[in-house]
């Protein structure tokens, strides 16, 4: 925020003081004093106490001031001129930072304060002379009021001799330290320093306590550094505020100066103390300082080694001192070893703060003019709540008409503020060569995308994109919200401006072209030799434009090209330079895009939704290819040959309805990380063995027709994620054994499955096993059928068991607890089971639970004791039996449905009741190795038929397979609150109602596998 200019200061001390209380005893020995010391004191005459207000020679010795002493005697408020000049000096304080200290002569400050006593009497005086609502006593209450809360003294028994020493000692130390000015509106700064001096913990004398406030430029780092500075400093022995050292340490070529600066101003002295080197001034900082409680703010810090030079370490500074650096990077004060707890990020202004410090410098008080609510808004999105941009451009529109905010607000839009700009740009000047790059990269085209994707994206471009992004999110220049990377509006503003400086006439002659106009000038005609490194055009609609053949081929620093809703109007075959490493066209119409003769440096091809059929030729030659997406296009039939791409890591064809054949090199391949083959209904040729050692994500959901899974004859300890919904396999091979890091299987709705190999019991790193829908399962292998008599422990990591909608007519299987002991989720609904094994009770770990709707089931036996959900609906044939409810552990626990309510239950089971879509979505779209869905609702009546309804949150920690993404986002979205509320329980409820309008939304999203 800018700063207004200071009056030139003639007094060292303004006296404000009731002539007729203290005028010829207490002041005179004050003054006395005062002068003794060499400070300049200003004391007026009776003389110009005349008429009602004060006159202008008393306003100009308070504004050429430096600090003001009220002194508070028992008829001070008796006279209005005292308080006018009192509320003149607080107006001082307010906008001029004047110190003002008081002096309570005989009275108490809370006298003064309320008011009361002589002062109650004499406001009473007042309000009866000029009203009792006249805004002027109100504000010399609001005066009286501000002021009695300020540091002070206190005199009322002892010598005068003795509180004047002490007055004129502290003024004198206080004088050399003037508060600073900090804001012509300083909005939203007071909350902020409350926060910051708990955060310093003044009231602790233990050590030195260092902070740091970062941000990005124009946040607001300096104001709050001096407000909180201006709060503070008197509570020190000596302070120091050294501004700009980043500017003040490039004008001086080194840091003496600035070490010459900070010993002076601490310890008072006149004269410059002179330094012969950096390291020397560190010494005798360090000599001098270590006994003095001292504070020192460092502003605007951009190297380690000013750090190190003016407050190294904290054994520099006496016990009790606070250490305070502003700066725009965050690395900084790490490296510096500043604790977190410390460390505070300044953010932008809340919206109520925005719009009060936008009209603050806007609107002036006599201003008739009246401006639209959409153009202050739209002034108020483009500030985005910085505090400098706020002020800047309120201030340029103050006074203007309508017309002119809108066209500024045009403006704006297309080339930023140059004041703002400046200030924001430092930031991005001190950056180096791959972080401006970024930089650049992510404000033209990358805002608001996925973090993984954009690191791809730049990694593929030959940047370093992790350490680039930390260094950008420690500069304050961008942060990841969501997994998305957002930047400040006029932080964009900046770097698309930073571009379009390379060159204002001509977009061939700049780095990125994002709009366009500008794709349009350079690919529809001859430019020459081209500078353009990137192209990113994704107009919001579908948008036909004329692309030359040749015009990609000449431009020779080209690394990356995204064209979305881009449709050529060209019919022939367009040309790629051989340096590309990135290029995307979703919904290519046209023959893909070929390359010049030769090796090619594309690490990334993404033609999805492409209208073609077969891979292009040339494909043998992209030997760095790591990522390439085919899916959706529906044309395509033959896979590519892996061979050809020794370094391919992703490979996505998903929903290439055509695709019949997965080509034998994606078996072999030793770099594959990802293969994405979900979708491809006419998939029925899959390699008949599998040793893709790195491979970690096989999705094969939704492949309807591929009867067989490879077998898998050696270790792979890469693929962790295996996808088969939907798919018509009948078994699995025994060599699945071999999927040694395996975490999660997904099998759900595989109607042709019969069994399983008892070897699935090796696999110790499985988390999630998914079967629902295996209608004709009839077993699940024993953990005594297996092949390897040694193996003591089975499916030791297992927590989600789903086995519901198969065929199983028994689970002795579990009753064997060296096998399944960290299952958290068991899914057994729909089943013709008859009953549970005994051992259920000793598996400990177990949460869920679901029967529902095994209607052959005739007994729960004990359950295990920290069960927290149970489903067993529609279990018609669970026998009637007292003293299940009472002896019963887990029904004593949860307060469940009284008995005698057949209605609500089955009788005597007192079974939980339960939302049913929500039980759908946990088996249809249970898709990760977590506990997705690990609470439901359930409901708990007491004797007088009352319910609690509780929901609570459902974790959602990893992504699933690609075809549940969206509606497992959607369904967080839904459920990913606490509700609490108590309602009464009947067929009409408001339970029933809700759980009916529930149900009804969720089933348009059912996903049929």
């Amino acid at each position: 925020m800018a700063s207004s200019s200071k009056p030139v200061k003639v007094y060292h001390v303004f006296l404000s003081f009731r002539g007729t209380d203290v005028r010829d005893n207490f002041l005179r020995h004050l003054y006395a004093a005062l002068d003794l010391k060499g400070i300049y004191t200003y004391v007026d005459s009776e003389e110009l106490r005349k008429g009602e207000e004060i006159g202008p020679a008393l306003t100009k010795a308070i504004e050429k001031s430096h600090m003001a002493v009220i002194i508070f005697s028992e008829d001070y408020a008796s006279s209005s001129w005292c308080l006018e000049e009192a509320a003149k000096i607080m107006e001082c304080r307010e906008e001029r930072g004047l110190m003002v200290f008081t002096v309570f002569y005989k009275v108490e400050p809370r006298e003064v304060r309320t008011p009361r006593d002589k002062y109650r009497k004499a406001m009473d005086k007042h309000e009866s002379k000029y009203g009792e609502n006249s805004e002027e006593v109100k504000r010399w209450k609001k005066a009286l009021s501000k002021a009695s809360n300020l540091s002070g003294w206190e005199l009322k028994d002892g010598d005068d001799s003795d509180h004047i020493q002490r007055i004129v000692k502290d003024v004198a130390t206080s004088l050399g330290r003037t508060p600073l000015h900090v804001a012509k509106h300083p909005v939203g700064i007071d909350s902020r320093v409350v926060k910051l001096k708990s955060m310093l913990n003044l009231e602790s004398q233990d050590g030195v306590l260092m902070m740091g406030l970062w941000g990005k430029g124009g946040i607001g780092k300096t104001t709050l550094a001096k407000a909180i500075y201006n709060d503070i400093f008197g509570k020190f022995d000596s302070s120091s505020f050294l501004a700009d050292v980043r500017e003040t340490s490039k004008e001086c070529k080194d840091l003496v100066t600035l070490q010459e600066k900070l010993l002076s101003e601490i310890l008072l002295r006149k004269e410059k103390l002179v330094v012969s080197s950096v390291d020397a001034g560190s010494e005798l900082i360090r000599e001098r300082l270590q006994h003095k409680k001292v504070l020192l703010v460092l502003d605007d810090v951009d190297d380690l080694r000013q750090l190190n030079a003016l407050a190294g370490e904290g054994n520099w500074f006496g016990n009790g001192s606070r250490i305070i650096v502003t700066t725009r990077d965050k690395h900084l004060i790490t490296c510096h070893a500043i604790d977190q707890v410390h460390v505070c990020e300044v953010k932008a202004l809340e919206d109520c703060e925005a719009r009060e410090l936008l009209s603050n410098h806007a609107f002036s008080t006599h201003q008739k003019l009246e401006i639209r609510r959409d153009l202050v808004d739209g002034v108020l999105n483009h500030a985005g709540g910085l505090p400098l941009a706020l002020e800047v451009l309120g201030s340029f529109l103050c006074g203007r008409r309508e017309d002119v905010w809108e066209s500024s607000l045009k403006k704006l839009s297309r080339i930023p503020n140059k004041t703002i700009n400046d200030v924001l740009k430092i930031s991005y000047d001190g950056l180096e060569e791959n972080e401006k790059e970024i930089f650049l990269d992510i404000a033209c085209f990358f805002k608001r995308r996925d973090t993984e994707y954009v690191k791809k994206v730049l990694n593929s471009c030959e940047l370093e994109a992790v350490i680039g992004l930390e260094i950008l999110i420690e500069r304050s220049l961008i942060n990841i919200e969501h997994e998305q990377l957002q930047m400040h509006d006029l932080i964009q503003s900046m770097g698309k401006d930073i571009v379009r400086l390379e060159c204002r006439d001509d977009p061939g002659r700049r780095s990125r072209l994002w709009l366009l106009d500008d794709v349009v000038d350079v690919t529809s005609s001859d430019m020459g030799d081209c500078a353009v490194k990137a192209i990113v055009l994704e107009p919001p609609t579908p948008t036909e434009i004329y692309i030359d053949p040749d015009a990609f081929t000449k431009m020779r620093k080209l690394r990356l090209l995204i064209l979305r809703n881009v449709h050529n109007s060209f019919q022939g075959p367009i040309y790629l330079p051989n340096e590309l490493r990135w290029f995307r066209w979703a919904g290519c119409a046209r023959p893909i895009p070929e390359f010049s003769p030769g090796r090619k440096k594309l690490v990334g091809l993404d033609m999805k939704e492409c209208n073609m059929t077969v891979v292009p030729k040339q494909f043998k030659d992209f030997q760095q290819l790591k990522y390439l997406n085919f899916s959706e296009c529906q044309s395509l039939f033959q896979m590519p040959d892996l061979s050809c791409t020794p370094n391919l890591e992703e490979l996505d064809l998903q929903d290439c309805k055509n695709l019949v054949e997965a080509h034998d090199s994606i078996a072999y391949h030793d770099k594959l990380l990802v293969l994405n083959l979900s979708g491809c209904s006419e998939l029925c040729v899959f390699p008949n063995v599998l040793k893709s050692k790195n491979l970690g994500v096989l999705d094969l959901d939704g492949c309807t027709k591929l009867e067989k899974f490879p077998d898998i004859p050696h270790k792979l300890e890469g693929l962790k994620e295996l996808g088969l919904q939907g798919t018509a396999i009948k078994e699995l091979p025994t060599s699945i054994e071999n999927l040694v890091s395996l975490e999660g299987m997904h099998l759900s709705n595989c109607k042709n499955l019969v069994s399983l190999p008892s070897s699935i019991y090796k696999l110790q790193n499985i988390e999630t096993l998914a079967l629902g829908g295996c209608t004709n399962l009839i077993e699940f292998p024993k953990h005594e059928d297996s092949v390897d008599p040694h193996m003591k422990f089975g499916l030791s990591n297992l927590s989600w068991l789903d086995l519901s909608e198969c065929n199983l007519s028994e689970v002795e299987f579990l009753e064997n607890l060296s096998c399944f002991s960290s299952l958290t989720n068991l899914f057994l609904s729909e089943n013709d089971i008859t009953c549970l094994p005994t051992s259920i009770n000793k598996r400990h770990q177990l949460r869920q639970l679901e029967v529902s709707n095994c209607r052959r089931l005739q007994g729960i036996p004990e359950l295990p004791p920290f069960l927290s959900i149970l489903r067993a609906e529609g279990c018609k044939s669970l026998q009637k039996n007292g003293e299940f409810t009472l002896n019963h552990n887990f029904f004593r626990r949860t307060s469940t449905m009284p008995l005698g309510q057949e209605e609500r239950c089955q009788s005597g089971s007192s079974l939980l009741k339960m939302i049913s879509c929500l039980s759908w979505l946990q088996r249809t779209c249970m898709i990760s190795s977590l506990d997705l869905f690990s609470a439901l609702f359930s409901v708990m009546m007491n004797s007088k038929a009352n319910t609690h309804l509780r929901l609570y949150y459902m974790p959602m920690t990893k992504v699933g397979l690609t075809m549940k993404r969206l509606l497992m986002r959607w369904i967080r979205i839904i459920f990913g609150f606490i509700i609490a509320c108590q309602i009464g329980f009947g067929e009409e409820s408001i339970l029933v109602k809700m759980v009916r309008v529930m149900y009804d939304f969720c089933l348009p999203c059912r996903v049929q596998t």
